[in-house]
């Protein structure tokens, strides 16, 4: 039976995308799974070696949306995603005003780290993380 569904990227950097989803989605970092006290002691409880590579678990504050899982692993990327996320900005109004929305947000993005690959007038926008995995804000 289904628990629950975790989103997983592979990454180079796992604490510099964390930094970046935790800024652009709310999340936080998650817990290790009890009783361990550190995701490094929990690593290290598995009967093969770890083979290195780090990882954030980053979960929504409050349980209700999917956890994000970041994957250290060493070749980069090299197509576009298969799968990507949309960042929904909340609010009801005319077109311009959530369009205005969805740039402001678009905006806050960018600072954090992101960027614009394409724009879509007054639909959505097109961006990138930090290690280049695409999203759209809408």
């Amino acid at each position: 039976m289904l628990t629950q569904v975790d989103l997983t990227m592979d990454c180079a950097d796992p604490d510099r995308l964390a930094a970046f989803w935790k800024a652009a989605v709310g999340y936080v970092d998650e817990p290790p799974p009890p009783p361990f006290s550190s995701r490094e002691e929990w690593l290290a409880s598995f009967d093969e070696e770890p083979d290195g590579m780090g990882g954030a678990w980053l979960r929504h504050p409050s349980g209700v949306a999917p956890r994000l899982c970041l994957l250290q692993v060493p070749e980069s990327k090299v197509a576009k995603n298969r799968l990507h996320l949309d960042l929904r900005v909340s609010g009801e109004g005319p077109a311009e005003v959530k369009w205005g929305r969805v740039l402001c947000e678009v905006q806050r993005l960018t600072v954090a780290g992101g960027t614009v690959l394409a724009r879509v007038e007054g639909h959505h926008v097109v961006m990138a993380d930090p290690e280049g995995n695409e999203f759209c804000v809408a």
